[in-house]
């Protein structure tokens, strides 16, 4: 029962526009995919003939509820659709086409060519009021444009500063380098920001019309710590963002953070009491969404066994294992603590709703790929958004996830140290046999693979089969790789399957990060220190949690369009949405005559 009696709610929330994530995730079950039903089952003998599913809900006294596969055991917990809908229209508003301003004259060949467009147009002086005005060069026709974007103070120093935010420029230098005040930064950040999302919405409509054959992407979060305000208050708001990069092109599909600048805490709390949502299991609340101030404060009390993060490889993702088991709803692994604090300003997303979006947000990309293989990182709340998404996809094999497992703190010299026992390992393999010796490295750790794979380890309570890769590099010096979606119908030949497994990698969303980290001076790793009770405060970090979304909007624009690499390309040129980098400039709009 929910919490309120008076308050009658479906047995399972509702679908929302086509969405519906309660059912079982286990792919070898034949409720994978299949939702429990919304009305109250029939009970007592002969339930099964008049039409009972084959699940039965159960919660605890906090109000938590979960489903139970009654094939396979599995526990799913209870989510909100509409919060994920939510989510997922938050996450791809920039996609929606904006109104553009284009010539006025409806015979001309230019109505249908939005500004900026440099062959069509030129500018042409202001208006009294400052708005830009601009010269058809089809009719000759002049009109001005009065957006506040297109309004900027000292529009010359756009593109400094756009370049100077990528390469780890400190605010206040910034505003010494470009001689401009805090106000004008912060008000260049907002036209930067709408402009790169302008951009790339542009050019990512078009994804899901360009012919893929397949892609290797790789998913995982990353920790941000924005900095307390108030010296009485030293708590930090802790936001994740999660994200996905093509390990081929290095294309970042997306970078979603767990925060809604535009929600307002005291209007969503007011309708959330006059809603009672607060009587109400969470999944069936009007804003089950965001973090409300009392589920903030009544978490603080529950606790999860922490994951191994020291000890053999193997131990760590046993202990991820139990660390998921033990939490009140395995798909959430964000647990508030007496030093955090939800934001001050805007709201702060439930990351299981984040992370639900941001599938949905990529499935709607993938329309048109052939194959999908999804590298994640090991982490239950990303394995069940990934198979919710892509549920049909996986049972008809055009979809493929695993778990990838890394160990990240070794030392240089033990990464080293590892390397050289690899290499010194497949040298005296390949002397074993004589077939060997003319055989490339690359079909030499084929071989090896393949017998690898009759010798799977099965860790967890879910008995989950896990490889350890024995190619170890300096990146990536401790793996193991465990594929989530076997279906066991041997639709794949072992050559297949040790093809996959070598591609198995967080390389690509690996080197966004660590790029992210070390271009944006307010996302660099903050420190922590005795006195302040495990809180973290950096000087560089952010004070104001919307810049973490925004900067890191910006980034992925830059690092998918104009940051080129050793072969001069971008990955967005890779990936054949464009023929040539693009430069600040074409991002920023900037219009020369």
């Amino acid at each position: 029962m929910d919490g309120n009696p008076a308050v009658k709610t479906p047995r399972i929330p509702p679908s929302v526009n086509g969405t519906q994530v309660n059912f079982c995730k286990n792919p070898l079950c034949p409720n994978f995919g299949q939702p429990a039903s919304m009305e109250v089952q029939p009970r007592g003998p002969g339930a099964a003939s008049r039409n009972k599913d084959v699940y039965s809900l159960t919660g605890d006294s906090d109000g938590r509820a979960a489903l139970i596969c009654g094939f396979c055991g599995e526990f799913p917990p209870l989510k909100s659709n509409l919060a994920i809908c939510e989510e997922l229209d938050r996450l791809s508003n920039y996609l929606t086409p904006k109104i553009a301003t284009s010539c006025p004259v409806e015979t001309c060949l230019n109505h249908s060519v939005p500004i900026p467009a440099p062959r069509s147009y030129y500018s042409y002086g202001k208006t009294k009021s400052g708005s830009q005005r601009y010269r058809c060069r089809e009719c000759k026709t002049t009109f001005s444009v009065g957006e506040a974007t297109l309004r900027q103070k000292r529009p010359e120093v756009n593109e400094t500063v756009f370049k100077l935010l990528v390469n780890k420029m400190p605010f206040n230098r910034i505003m010494e380098v470009a001689g401009i005040s805090a106000g004008t930064l912060y008000g260049k950040i907002d036209f930067i920001h709408q402009q790169c999302l302008a951009f790339a919405g542009d050019q990512e409509r078009r994804l899901p019309d360009i012919t893929i054959p397949r892609l290797y992407l790789s998913v995982d979060r990353q920790d941000h710590v924005v900095n307390w305000k108030l010296a009485e208050d030293k708590r930090n708001i802790v936001l994740n963002a999660v994200g996905c990069a093509d390990n081929s092109t290095s294309y970042v599909f997306g970078i979603h953070v767990n925060y809604d600048p535009d929600a307002d805490a005291d209007q969503v709390e007011q309708e959330a009491l006059e809603n009672g949502d607060n009587s109400l299991r969470p999944a069936f609340r009007r804003h089950a969404r965001v973090w409300l101030a009392r589920d903030y404060q009544d978490s603080l009390g529950r606790s999860s066994k922490e994951s191994k993060t020291t000890g053999q490889l193997r131990d760590k993702i046993k202990g991820a294992y139990d660390c998921a088991i033990s939490r009140d709803d395995v798909e959430v692994s964000e647990i508030p603590t007496v030093e955090t604090s939800l934001p001050s300003k805007g709201m702060q997303v439930h990351s299981e709703y984040t992370l639900y979006a941001h599938f949905k947000f990529l499935e709607k990309l993938f329309t048109n790929v052939g194959k999908i293989r999804f590298f994640l990182d090991q982490e239950s709340g990303i394995r069940a958004a990934c198979l919710s998404a892509f549920c049909e996809d996986v049972r008809i094999k055009r979809c493929d996830a695993f778990y990838v497992r890394v160990s990240k703190e070794l030392t240089v010299n033990r990464k080293r140290q590892l390397k050289a026992d690899s290499d010194k390992a497949l040298a005296e393999f390949r002397a074993s046999n004589s077939e060997y010796e003319s055989l490339t490295e690359r079909d030499l750790r084929h071989i090896v693979i393949v017998q690898r794979l009759n010798d799977l380890v099965n860790i967890g309570k879910w008995k989950d089969r896990w490889l350890f890769y024995p190619f170890p590099d300096m990146s990536e010096p401790e793996k193991a790789i465990c594929w989530l979606t076997d279906l066991q119908d041997h639709s794949y030949d072992a050559d297949h399957l040790a093809w996959l497994y070598s591609k198995a990698t967080l390389h690509g969303i690996d080197r966004f990060f660590m790029q992210a980290r070390r271009r944006l001076s307010l996302l660099e790793r903050p420190i922590s220190s005795s006195n302040t009770d495990g809180r973290k405060w950096f000087g560089y970090s952010a004070y104001n949690p919307v810049m973490v979304g925004k900067l890191l909007d910006i980034f992925r624009v830059f690092y998918n369009y104009i940051e080129t690499g050793k072969d001069k390309s971008t990955p967005a040129m890779r990936l054949g949405l464009l023929k040539e980098p693009v430069s600040y400039a074409d991002i920023l709009g900037q219009i020369k005559q």
